[in-house]
C-alpha cells in the first residue's frame, strides 16, 4: 500500500499583532521585508490548513504547506505512535526572525534560523513516481530571492522518512544563508537523549566544550535549564530521542559530508519549562533533535549566483530505543536533482504589486499605475527583487506629490533592506511619507551613529496620530536616550501621551527613562509588575534589570523570568543586526 491524500482541517490559531509600519530593514528584531510581530493574541480562533497525507504499511506523514511545508507528523503504523511532537494549535511565540515561531513538527529553516515563513503558505506539488511518492514544498524566498525546496519522499518498503533539500540563487550577488532541520518531539522527565560520543558545543548561560560521553545529560531530567547541545566530530552519524514512558522515539541520520550539523535542544524540566508550554495548549513539553549543512548556528555559508546546493537527511519512528551505531545510512533511488520543483514566489498577495510595477516600467506605462501601500499596508518593497530598483527609480521620476512620496519611502526602504544605506538615505530625507522620517532617524542612529540628525527627522513628523503609535514612541525614545539629559522632558513628553497602553516596547521605555531621572525603585516595580510574552535571544528588558541593579547597590541575581527574557549566552547569527542596549 502506498496512498497520498489531500485534506483540510482546522486548528486553533492565535493571532498576531504587527508591530507597526516601518519597514524591518536595519532592524534588529526583524528582517526585511518580512513583517515582525509583537504580541500573540491570548484567545485563539479557528482557522483552516492544507494538509497532505503519504503513507506505507510502515509509516504515515502529514505535511503541511500552510505552516511553511513543516512534517506535521509521523506515525509509527505498526505501534500507531506520534513520534513528533503534534498539538492541534498554532500559537506563535517570540522568536526571531519575526517574532511568530511555532513548535513540533520538522522544520526546515532557509536562508535564515528560524524559518521567516514558518507560519504561512508555501507552494507545493506532489508526484508519484514508480514505488515513491514525493511530496515538495518551497519559495522563492524575498529576503534574497533565491529558492528552496523541501522534498519528502516515501518508498513503498521504507520505514523512514527521506528529506532532500535543494536551494538555488537564481540572482546575480551572492548571497549568506544557513538551514537547520529542527523536529519538535515529545519530552517527559524519561526522554532519553540518544547522541554520540565526542566533544560537544554547549550553549546555555555560558560557552564551553564539553565530552558528552563523560559530561552530557543522558535524560531530560538531567536539565535544570534550556541548553542547547552542538556536536563537532561526533563518533557516529545517527541520532534520536527516545521515551519510555510513550513507547515511542524519533532517529535521525545522514551524510556527513552533506549534513555534518547535530544539535540537541531542551528547555529543561525547572523554570524555563514556561518558554514550551507558552506555544502549547496543553501545556505539555517537547525538545528538538536538529541537523542541518553547517555545524553550528553561529556560521553561515555563500550561495554564488547560479549556484546551487542540496542535502537529504533520514527520520526513522520507532516504538522502542534504537543502537544508533547499528542504524545504516539509506540509499533510496530517487528522481534526479533536475526534476525537483523550483518554485516562484509563494504568496501572490505580497508580489502582485510589485510585478505589476515591474510590468509598468517595462513598458513604460504611466497611466495605469498600482497605488503605493499606504500607512495601513505593511508591504515593503522586496529587497530580493533586484528589478525593483530601476522600477522605483522610474516610477519615482513620473509621479509626484504624496504619491511620489510613498514611492520614495519604498525606493529607501529597498536600499535599506539591501544595506545600501548610503543610497537609501537621500530618497528617504526626499521623500514626504512619515514613515521614510522613521526609517531615516533609524538609520542616522544605528547606521551613522547621529543622533542629533536622527532626533531631527523624527521632529519633522506631521501626523499626530503616526507620531503615537507606540512603534514610533519607541524608536523616538531610543534616539533621545542617546542625546542625554537635554532631551529628558521631549521622552516625558511623548511617553506621558502613551501611558495609558499597556504596550510592553512602551513600558521597557518608561522603565529605561525612570532609569535615567534616577528613580530606580520606580522602574524596578514598574517591570515587576508587567505581564511580559516570553521572548528568546532579546536582553533589553535584562540590561535594563542589571542598571537598576547597580543603581539600588543590590547584590547581583538572576534576571526574573518575570522580565520574559531568557538568560542564554549571547551566541548564534539569528539577528541581521545588534540589538541596541537600552
Amino acid at each position: 500500500m502506498l496512498t497520498i491524500h489531500k485534506y483540510e482541517q482546522f486548528l486553533l490559531t492565535h493571532q498576531l499583532t504587527p508591530s507597526g509600519p516601518i519597514p524591518t530593514a536595519q532592524d534588529p528584531d526583524g528582517v526585511y521585508p518580512y513583517e515582525s510581530y509583537c504580541e500573540t493574541s491570548d484567545r485563539p480562533v479557528m482557522k483552516s490548513y492544507r494538509f497532505i497525507s503519504m503513507e506505507n504499511e510502515a509509516v504515515r506523514v502529514v505535511i503541511c504547506p500552510d505552516l511553511g511545508g513543516k512534517v506535521y507528523s509521523i506515525v509509527h503504523k505498526q505501534s500507531n505512535k506520534e513520534t513528533l511532537y503534534v498539538a492541534p494549535i498554532v500559537r506563535p511565540i517570540r522568536i526571531l526572525p519575526r517574532q511568530f515561531y511555532i513548535g513540533g513538527g520538522i522544520e526546515v529553516s532557509f536562508p535564515i534560523s528560524h524559518s521567516p515563513v514558518q507560519s504561512v503558505p508555501v507552494a507545493y506539488e506532489t508526484k508519484e513516481h514508480g514505488d515513491r511518492l514525493y511530496v515538495w514544498c518551497g519559495e522563492r524566498e524575498v529576503r534574497f530571492g533565491m529558492q528552496w525546496t523541501v522534498e519528502y519522499s516515501l518508498g513503498r518498503e521504507d520505514a523512514f522518512l527521506t528529506q532532500r533539500t535543494y536551494f538555488f540563487n537564481p540572482t546575480g550577488q551572492a548571497h549568506p544563508w544557513m538551514s537547520w532541520s529542527n523536529a519538535g518531539v515529545p519530552a517527559c522527565g524519561d526522554t532519553e537523549f540518544h547522541f554520540p560520543g565526542g566533544p560537544v558545543l554547549y550553549h546555555g548561560d555560558e560557552m564551553k566544550m564539553l565530552d558528552w560521553r563523560k559530561e552530557g545529560p543522558k535524560r531530560q531530567s538531567d536539565m535544570k535549564r534550556m541548553a542547547g547541545f552542538f556536536w563537532r566530530d561526533p563518533d557516529c552519524h545517527a541520532f534520536g530521542a527516545y521515551t519510555p514512558s510513550l513507547g515511542c522515539g524519533l532517529y535521525h541520520i545522514a551524510d556527513p559530508e552533506l549534513t555534518p550539523g547535530m544539535k540537541l535542544w531542551t528547555d529543561g524540566v525547572e523554570h524555563h519549562q514556561e518558554f514550551v508550554t507558552q506555544w502549547t495548549l496543553n501545556g505539555a513539553q517537547c525538545l528538538e533533535i536538529q541537523a542541518g549543512p553547517i555545524v553550528d548556528q553561529s556560521i553561515k555559508n555563500e550561495l554564488q549566483p547560479q549556484q546551487d546546493h542540496h542535502h537529504i537527511e533520514f527520520w526513522i519512528p520507532s516504538d522502542e530505543p534504537l543502537d544508533i551505531y547499528r542504524i545504516k545510512l539509506p540509499q533510496p533511488e530517487l528522481l534526479p536533482l533536475a526534476q525537483i520543483p523550483r518554485f516562484d514566489y509563494a504568496r501572490e498577495e505580497e508580489i502582485r504589486l510589485w510585478r505589476s510595477l515591474i510590468s509598468n516600467y517595462r513598458q513604460r506605462q504611466t497611466t495605469e499605475l498600482p497605488a503605493p501601500p499606504d500607512l495601513d499596508d505593511n508591504r515593503w518593497a522586496p529587497s530580493g527583487m533586484e528589478e525593483l530598483e530601476e522600477a522605483l527609480q522610474w516610477v519615482c521620476a513620473v509621479t509626484q506629490g504624496d504619491t511620489q512620496g510613498k514611492w520614495l519611502f519604498q525606493l529607501g526602504s529597498w536600499y535599506a533592506g539591501n544595506d545600501r544605506i548610503d543610497d537609501a538615505l537621500p530618497y528617504l530625507n526626499e521623500s514626504s511619507d512619515d514613515r521614510a522620517r522613521v526609517l531615516a532617524a533609524r538609520i542616522y542612529r544605528r547606521n551613522k551613529r547621529d543622533s542629533r540628525a536622527s532626533a531631527e527627522c523624527f521632529r519633522k513628523i506631521k501626523s499626530l496620530v503616526f507620531a503615537l503609535h507606540p512603534q514610533v514612541v519607541f524608536e523616538r525614545d531610543l534616539t533621545l536616550a542617546l542625546l542625554g539629559n537635554e532631551t529628558i522632558e521631549e521622552r516625558e513628553y511623548w511617553l506621558r501621551e502613551t501611558v495609558a497602553l499597556k504596550d510592553e516596547w512602551l513600558i521597557e521605555r518608561r522603565a529605561a527613562l525612570l532609569i535615567d531621572r534616577g528613580h530606580f525603585e520606580e522602574a524596578k516595580q514598574l517591570l515587576e509588575q508587567t505581564r511580559f510574552q516570553l521572548i528568546h535571544q532579546r536582553y533589553a528588558r535584562s540590561k535594563l534589570w542589571n542598571k537598576i541593579t547597580e543603581g539600588l547597590h543590590l547584590a547581583q541575581a538572576e534576571i526574573p523570568l518575570s522580565l520574559g527574557e531568557d538568560d542564554l549566552f549571547e551566541f548564534g547569527a539569528y539577528r541581521e543586526y545588534q540589538e541596541e542596549d537600552g
